[in-house]
C-alpha cells in the first residue's frame, strides 16, 4: 500500500500532492512541502498510509474523536 501526501486548506479541502511506495521517501516529500507553507494561510501536510486515494481522502475527511484522557482535568 502507498503513502498518499495531501495539502489540506481550510474547510478541510483535500489537495493531493503527490504518493510514495515508502515511508522515507512521503516524509521526505511532506516536509518539502511543508517548509513552504505559510503559517498564516491555515494549510496543513499531512501524508497517510491508505490501499487507494479513495480510502486516504475518506480517513482525512472524517473527524477524529477526542481521547477522554486527554481532554483536560476532570476530577
Amino acid at each position: 500500500m502507498p503513502y498518499y501526501i495531501y495539502k489540506i486548506g481550510p474547510l478541510n479541502i483535500l489537495e493531493k500532492q503527490g504518493q510514495a511506495d515508502s515511508f522515507k521517501e512521503a516524509k521526505a516529500i511532506a516536509n518539502e512541502l511543508r517548509k513552504g507553507l505559510d503559517p498564516a494561510s491555515g494549510h496543513t501536510v499531512k501524508m497517510i498510509f491508505a490501499e487507494n486515494e479513495l480510502a486516504a481522502e475518506d480517513t482525512l475527511s472524517q473527524p477524529r474523536e477526542l481521547d477522554p484522557s486527554l481532554a483536560g482535568d476532570d476530577y
